[in-house]
């Protein structure tokens, strides 16, 4: 198996996260095409994060966002965009379900254009965010970036701006 350099698989890793409008999920996506009996549900919770206040998490404690252009109706955020800011998804047969606050009323899914259903609160889809290294981290909060503003969610359903 012939090894790639540290500066060209790097290029790979950038072309691969920005420029490409496929279907395919990439790593950094949190794509799941085949449920395992694991994953029989997917977990939405809340956590106090600094600066923004209870904000929704997934079940490894990153911080979820809602994408503003998807207006509480669609998924808008595709290709590249997803990419960048992986939608929660929910694998076929698997139910969503909710703790820590978080209100099992508002959880719901939305049909993916990519495939698949995407995890809903309040009507919104949710996303977590690739530059969010580790849980707490909230680093997407309030950018402006493709084609629209990013904002964690309270447990109301409603931005944190």
């Amino acid at each position: 198996m012939k090894k790639l350099s540290i500066p060209l698989l790097a290029s790979v890793l950038l072309v691969a996260a920005c420029g490409s409008s496929s279907s395919t999920p990439t790593t950094a996506a949190t794509k799941t095409t085949a449920p395992s009996k694991a994953a029989s549900a997917v977990l939405i919770s809340a956590k106090s994060e600094p600066g923004v206040g209870v904000v929704l998490v997934d079940a490894q404690g990153k911080t979820l966002y809602q994408f503003l252009p998807d207006g509480a109706k669609k998924v808008s955020c595709t290709g590249g965009c997803a990419a960048v800011w992986p939608p929660v998804t929910l694998p076929a047969g698997a139910k969503v379900s909710a703790s820590g606050g978080v209100k099992a009323s508002l959880l719901g899914s939305d049909p993916d254009p990519s495939g698949g259903r995407v995890v809903t609160y309040g009507g919104w889809p949710l996303y977590s965010y690739v530059a969010d290294s580790s849980p707490g981290s909230h680093s997407g909060q309030g950018l402006d970036l493709n084609g629209g503003f990013w904002y964690v969610m309270s447990t109301s359903g409603k931005a944190v701006k």
